[in-house]
């Protein structure tokens, strides 16, 4: 996004508005660095409230592979993979109930993607409009255009004088930003000469007038004017039909380039191998190869962050730097010219390669969540990685390694299509047999079950059998028969499961592989526990908790955990409700979206044998949605889709039609936080009293609307503009509930509001 401040645009943010009242779809045209991105949010804000469903904002920018178009929309709306639909099937669902202005930012190099998606939109979904930015039209039926002007500039014929250039928006916005470079800078008289040839001679782009004046750091107004003005006498080369803005902004581009120094620019081209954002050891590692050592680098860093070439962004105490999108680019024009793309480019893959190995090696020990926030920051720096490895040759073997060490990573998150997407390009690519091509099929075949494609799985599995034998990998050869395992589990073939996955069970073993052993003994431990051997199948089940818990991890204990309680449910109720609620408090730490879902289920099926069939049928809703964001189904698991049906027939039988839906889409619609604070009861006993009585707590009908609001998932923010408040006044009000309720967090607010409802419809007869 732009960094500059909005200035002016307060007809075009109009024109904006009025265009989209009467228009499906609204592309904001022009040319890099005129402020299409910082535009469009203003007018997201402007609108938020006029949309029942409020404003989704899709960033492209980063996007490169038009093959992860629609997963990248679907992400950025917080929608995931579906049984048996495409993933832009998914988002038209979504979307189809939905009334929101749905925001595309950065279409230029996704034209036909784009274009064919909002097709599809505008055609299924009658309550949404759709604004977009774009170097150029999309040419889609229907698209209306404007045209995003440069700011006002002053003419050569006006008055040179404070009050006469204070009306024109490029001197305001070359004032505001001078201000922040220069504390104490205003419009003096004896500038506004210099000050308005200067704006004209940038054309009022905004990011060439942030670019500009930056320098007054180390350059006066003249010497900026003078300048600019040789740098333009070379503007010769540029292409005679391009529009002169977009000439004027590559000339002021070319100048801050020329004013840094030869290792400025090296860096600075460096940096734009990187996709989205990168951190210091990543620029340190990808930099180094030219004799800079690690200190020269953190010393050209922190120039470049002074000179705006980099933006330095901090969450949470973490530092990272980006590039905006024309600066990345021209950076890597230069790289390109100079003959060092692929050198480079090479750099930043074996950096993330060492990051995946890293990752692989202390994996099963107590810094997952660690490990799952460091992998989430570096999502698009990963996809540039696995992409070069695609397009260069010799390399799909290093494609292999990655895609299949991330699907461990990709799973976790619950991006199973993005998985097979990679693992699909990186097997197409290097089809010789090898231990990489082994592990990638047999990983390809169980993310193809979890999603309920098990021809897919049968050919993979068979492939993955054939060469682990003949290469005589016993460790692979023990991972194909778990999925192998798996795959007869799934189809209900328990006996044949219990065979496979002793099979497996004793590989791993033999073999020493620790990862391999866990897994396997949780599964091998449910199914003899499901097939009446609860005392064995227990015992194994324990050993892995136990072994995880000695290592401080995470993901294979919570595994564990619900195979206990999945055994023990017909056996033991508080044994399973208590293991199925350590393994959802584990989630905590990583959030595992598939370990959730099975967990929301487990604790619906404990409700319901303990006679609370509100909260049963509610936790099946939150289930529901949580088997949707990972795109599978209870169904796809032979003995959970048994027991699942019954317990559904169960609920509804006890509760009637009408109550159950209603309690069961209120769990659907929980967000993920408040499912989880629901379904661990997190509250007071005061607090259970109160759900009980449905007693609010002497709570105003304000404060209960709110609570509600909460409840869905809206931020303060939204909380006001749905009730046309001011922001403030919506956060006095939750923080009046809070005090109220005696509770610290949102989330407890929205479990508490849900648990309230659904106990009063609890009270009420049925029919």
């Amino acid at each position: 996004m732009d960094v500059t401040s909005f200035v002016g645009r307060r007809q075009q943010v109009a024109d904006a508005k009025r265009l989209l009242a009467n228009s499906r779809l609204l592309t904001l045209t022009g040319p890099g660095g005129v402020g299409k991105t910082r535009l469009a949010l203003h007018v997201v804000a402007a609108m938020r409230r006029t949309f029942r469903d409020g404003v989704r904002f899709i960033e492209l920018a980063e996007l490169r592979d038009s093959g992860l178009f629609a997963h990248t929309v679907a992400a950025q709306l917080g929608l995931h993979d579906q049984p048996s639909c495409t993933t832009i099937d998914i988002i038209i669902d979504y979307l189809r109930s939905h009334e929101v202005l749905l925001t595309l930012d950065n279409c230029e190099h996704l034209l036909d993607d784009c274009a064919q998606f909002i097709d599809a939109v505008i055609r299924a979904c009658p309550k949404v409009r759709i604004l977009t930015t774009s170097r150029q039209s999309l040419g889609v039926y229907g698209e209306t255009t404007l045209v995003v002007p440069p700011l006002t500039v002053p003419s050569p014929e006006a008055v040179p004088s404070p009050d006469a250039l204070t009306q024109y928006d490029a001197v305001n916005l070359f004032v505001d930003r001078a201000g922040a470079v220069l504390p104490g800078f205003n419009l003096r008289s004896q500038d506004c000469a210099a000050i308005a040839r200067l704006c004209r001679a940038l054309d009022g782009i905004p990011l060439a007038i942030e670019l500009a004046t930056v320098w007054l750091r180390a350059l006066s107004l003249a010497q900026i004017e003078e300048r600019l003005s040789e740098r333009y006498r070379l503007l010769t080369v540029s292409p005679r039909n391009a529009p002169t803005r977009q000439r004027t902004l590559q000339a002021l581009i070319d100048w801050s380039y020329d004013l840094c120094s030869q290792p400025e620019q090296q860096l600075w081209a460096q940096a734009s191998a990187f996709s989205g954002s990168f951190d210091l050891d990543g620029i340190e590692y990808v930099g180094a190869g030219d004799g800079m050592t690690p200190e020269e680098i953190r010393n050209i860093v922190l120039s470049l962050v002074d000179k705006s070439i980099l933006i330095r962004d901090e969450r949470d105490g973490y530092v990272r730097y980006r590039m905006l999108e024309t600066i990345r680019e021209y950076g890597e024009a230069r790289l390109v010219a100079a003959g060092e793309e692929a050198a480079i480019r090479r750099r930043h893959r074996d950096w993330y390669a060492r990051m995946v190995e890293q990752f692989q090696a202390e994996w099963m020990g107590p810094e997952q969540d660690s490990w799952i926030l460091r992998l989430r920051r570096e999502h698009a720096n990963l996809r540039e990685a696995l992409s070069f490895c695609l397009t260069q040759p010799g390399d799909a073997v290093i494609a292999l390694r990655l895609a299949d060490k991330l699907g461990t990573y990709l799973g976790v998150q619950g991006f199973n299509s993005v998985t097979r997407h990679w693992l699909d390009q990186a097997l197409a690519a290097s089809s010789e047999p090898s231990p990489e091509r082994t592990s990638a099929l047999r990983r390809n075949a169980w993310v193809a079950l979890l999603q309920g494609d098990a021809d897919a799985a049968d050919a993979q599995l068979a492939e993955a059998a054939e060469v682990a034998g003949k290469l005589g990998l016993t460790k692979e050869s023990a991972y194909v028969t778990l999925v192998e395992g798996m795959k007869a589990t799934s189809s209900g073939d328990m006996e044949k499961a219990a065979l496979l996955t002793a099979d497996a069970l004793s590989g791993f073993r033999s073999g020493d592989d620790l990862s391999g052993t866990l897994l396997a003994m949780s599964i091998h431990g449910l199914i003899l526990g499901l097939q009446g051997e609860r005392e064995r199948g227990l015992a194994l089940i324990q050993e892995a908790v136990d072994l995880t818990a000695q290592r401080g991890e995470v993901i294979w204990r919570s595994w564990a955990l619900l195979a206990l309680s999945f055994v023990e449910l017909d056996h033991d109720l508080a044994q399973a409700e208590a293991a199925a609620r350590e393994a959802l408090n584990l989630r905590r730490r990583v959030s595992a979206k598939f370990l959730m879902a099975f967990a929301f289920e487990i604790l619906a099926w404990v409700s319901e044998r303990q006679g609370r069939h509100v909260r049963a049928a509610t936790l099946s809703g939150a289930a529901t949605t949580m088997w949707r964001a990972v795109g599978t189904s209870p169904d796809y698991f032979h003995p959970v889709g048994v027991v699942h049906h019954q317990h559904i027939s169960r609920v509804r039988t006890a509760m009637g039609d009408d109550r159950y839906r209603t309690a069961f889409q209120r769990g659907c619609d929980l967000s993920e936080q408040a499912a989880v604070d629901y379904a661990l009861e997190t509250a007071t006993a005061a607090d259970e009293q109160r759900q009980v009585s449905g007693d609010e707590a002497d709570l105003t009908p304000r404060e209960s609307q709110i609570a509600k609001l909460v409840s869905e998932g809206l931020t303060n923010r939204e909380i006001a503009a749905r009730l046309v408040i001011a922001p403030r006044t919506a956060e006095g009000h939750v923080q009046r509930i809070l005090t109220k309720l005696g509770f610290s967090s949102r989330a407890q607010i929205a479990a508490w509001y849900v648990s309230g409802q659904t106990a009063r419809e609890a009270s009420l007869p049925s029919h």
